[in-house]
C-alpha cells in the first residue's frame, strides 16, 4: 500500500450554520464546494486549509452525539499546525473562543493548546 497523505477529514455537525460559521469565520477555512443533498436532507461542505488539506463538514437530521471527554474510544482530537501559538490563541480569543492554557509537549518541547468546535469536538493548535 502506498499512502501519500491524509486526503480529508469528515466531521458531522449538529447545527450546520453554526459549524459552517465556526470553520469559515473563526478558523478561516475556505469553502471549496457546498452541496445540499436533498435525498439525505444533508449538507456537505468541502473546506480547504491553505490549499492543501480538506475537511468535509456534513449535516444530518438528528445525528447521535459521540462521547469525547475525557478519553473516549475513537478519534481523540484534530490538530492544526500553527507557526505562532500565541498569535493563534490571541486571534481565537478575540473571536470569542477561549482555549485551554498553553502546555509544552514533554517529548518535543513544542507548545500546544486545545479548544472546541460548536459540537464540543476537541481541536488542537500545535506550534510548528
Amino acid at each position: 500500500m502506498n499512502i501519500n497523505k491524509i486526503h480529508h477529514i469528515a466531521i458531522i455537525c449538529s447545527n450546520y450554520e453554526a459549524s459552517k460559521s465556526f470553520y469559515t469565520n473563526i478558523l478561516g477555512f475556505k469553502v471549496l464546494n457546498e452541496v445540499f443533498r436533498e435525498e439525505r436532507n444533508s449538507y456537505k461542505l468541502d473546506l480547504m486549509i491553505n490549499e492543501t488539506y480538506q475537511i468535509e463538514l456534513f449535516s444530518f437530521p438528528n445525528p447521535p452525539m459521540r462521547p469525547s471527554q475525557p478519553e473516549a474510544v475513537g478519534l481523540r482530537h484534530l490538530a492544526f499546525d500553527v507557526p505562532n501559538i500565541m498569535e493563534a490563541v490571541e486571534e481565537l480569543t478575540q473571536k470569542g473562543i477561549i482555549p485551554e492554557p498553553i502546555r509544552i509537549d514533554p517529548h518535543t518541547g513544542k507548545r500546544f493548546t486545545f479548544f472546541q468546535d460548536p459540537d464540543g469536538l476537541p481541536l488542537e493548535l500545535y506550534e510548528a
